[in-house]
Formats: structure tokens, C-alpha cells, sequence
């Protein structure tokens, strides 16, 4: 039985099994539908210590706000599932949130945004064993490799065998790679052409086989560039949604373009749907949904 989120504290104190309860009843789906297309909101940034939507750098600490739009997003048509971590995830299967949706365990959060560390991407949240026993559909994990830092090494390393683990268990991992950077001491991702492909490239290749490995990329710089760099990979794709700016129609028409190449299945996108400039979730996630 679902619960309000206002009882969400109580439930957790007082009854923890009925997170683990939940998801053993939680009627599941296929991950592709008829459609052969997928529409996944996001929601896994908080783990990172990454808060900030436009200007306002606490807008995702708020965890009752993010539920009441999660919760507003996954009940629009069209709508497939969510991407979090353990905590949000739990909170959306007490509410009752997670019944034929397609949910997809965010694995590796230990690359705190700013921390001198973040290249050393531990995987801190979903396990392999976690999504199978939880009965989740799928996990991500965040591929970021700078040529100059040697964290970037662990993290691919772990990446390939998180890879093997996964398709031992017939699950499904979206692996979002990027060429990144320190500019001023800041990590910045290079959306070129050049290193969105040599990302794919990489991301592809890792583990011992490619079997149950998706994509998550995203848009060029120049949008223009989606359908040669798409082309370094047969693996099927979903494309993120990045960062919220006052630019709204031109980043749905971006999407729009990328969604015709032949590998892209979909979107999974976080805050631009969740905290859009205008304030209305229903009306982006909707708009999104048409893109599809």
C-alpha cells in the first residue's frame, strides 16, 4: 500500500522492511515498450553533492519539492520510469510511484561535484547485486576521463568490471562517457565532436562483452555533428539532458534532431524537466514525451 510523503519519515523509522517489501511487489514492464522508445526522468544529482539548477544552487536540496515534481513527471503519458539513487528510489516505491516504470539504479556518485577527488569515481551507490535483488531494470554509471588525471584509470577500470557484472546477470547498464577537463580547477565536460566520439568509443569497448551495454551521450556543441559521432558505435543510445538554461525550444530542438539518428532510443533527462524556467513540469515532460 502506497503512503503520502509527509509519512514517509515515519514509515522509515518505524518500518524499514517496507522499502524491501515494495519492491517485491512492484508490478514491472519490459524496458522497451512497443514503441521501442524510452523516456526516463533523472533525478540522481543530489548523491553527488550536485544541487544547483540555474542560478540557484540548493533547488535540488529540497526533498520534498523534488518528490512532488518526480512523482507530477512520472505520471504524465509517455513517461517510461526514473533514474536515482538508493534514497530517492526508496522513497518513490513507499509512494507507490515505481509500478510499471522502468527504474534504473544510479551505481557510481562517489565523484562529489568540485571535490579535488571527482575524477576518482568510486561507485559508491546501486551494486550490480542491488538492482537484481531490488528487482530494478537497469543501472548508469558516469564515465568521465581526463587524459591528465590518473583517477580516471580506476574508474575505467571498475567501469569494465561493474560492465562484466551486469551482464552476468542479464541487466542492462547505461554508461555516460565524456572527455573531461580542469579549466581554472573546475571539471569541465568536452561536448566537441571529437571527444563525444572518442567518449563513445572508450565507453563501447569496455568489459568483456558488449551485450547488455547502452549509451547515454550527449548533444554535440554543434548539433549538426550528432549523426557522424553517433556513428562510432552500433550500441543503442539514449541522449541526456544536461543543463537548464533560458533556452528551452532550442534544446528540445536539438533532441528533436538526435532522435532521428538510428542508434538513439530515447531520453533520460533530469533537471530540464524537473525544474524547467518556466515552472511547469507536466508541460516540459509532455513536450519531451512529443519528441519521442
Amino acid at each position: 500500500m502506497s503512503i503520502s510523503i509527509s509519512e514517509l519519515a515515519t514509515v522509515r523509522s518505524r518500518h524499514p522492511e517496507a522499502i524491501a517489501e515494495a519492491a517485491a511487489r512492484r508490478a514491472r514492464r519490459p524496458l522497451l515498450g512497443e514503441s521501442g522508445r524510452l523516456m526516463i526522468v533523472a533525478a540522481d544529482h543530489p548523491a553527488r553533492g550536485a544541487l544547483a539548477v540555474g542560478g540557484q544552487r540548493l533547488a535540488m536540496a529540497n526533498r520534498v519539492e523534488l518528490l512532488e515534481r518526480l512523482t507530477l513527471a512520472l505520471a504524465q503519458p509517455g513517461v517510461d520510469g526514473v533514474l536515482a539513487t538508493a534514497d530517492v528510489l526508496d522513497d518513490l516505491l513507499l509512494l507507490g510511484a515505481l509500478d510499471d516504470k522502468v527504474v534504473l539504479g544510479s551505481m557510481n556518485r562517489g565523484g562529489l561535484a568540485g571535490a579535488a577527488f571527482e575524477l576518482d569515481d568510486r561507485f559508491t551507490g546501486h551494486r550490480p547485486e542491488d538492482i537484481e535483488r531490488l528487482g530494478f531494470d537497469a543501472g548508469k554509471l558516469l564515465l568521465r576521463v581526463d587524459y591528465s588525471d590518473p583517477g580516471s584509470l580506476e574508474t575505467l577500470h571498475t567501469t569494465a568490471r561493474v560492465i562484466d557484472e551486469m551482464a552476468r546477470r542479464r541487466l542492462p547498464v547505461f554508461v555516460e562517457p565524456f572527455i573531461s577537463r580542469r579549466i581554472a580547477g573546475r571539471l569541465t565536460n568536452d561536448l566537441s565532436a571529437e571527444a563525444v566520439a572518442t567518449s563513445i568509443a572508450i565507453a563501447s569497448g569496455l568489459g568483456g562483452t558488449s551485450a547488455y551495454t547502452w549509451l547515454k551521450v550527449p548533444v554535440t556543441t554543434d548539433p549538426d555533428d550528432m549523426a557522424r559521432v553517433m556513428e562510432t558505435s552500433t550500441l543503442p543510445a539514449v541522449l541526456l539532458g544536461g543543463e537548464v538554461t533560458g533556452d528551452q525550444d532550442g534544446l528540445y530542438e536539438k533532441w528533436r534532431k538526435a532522435l532521428r539518428l538510428p542508434t538513439v532510443r530515447g531520453l533520460v533527462v533530469g533537471r530540464s524537466l524537473l525544474y524547467p524556467p518556466d515552472g511547469d513540469v507536466a508541460g516540459a515532460v509532455r513536450t519531451a514525451v512529443g519528441l519521442l
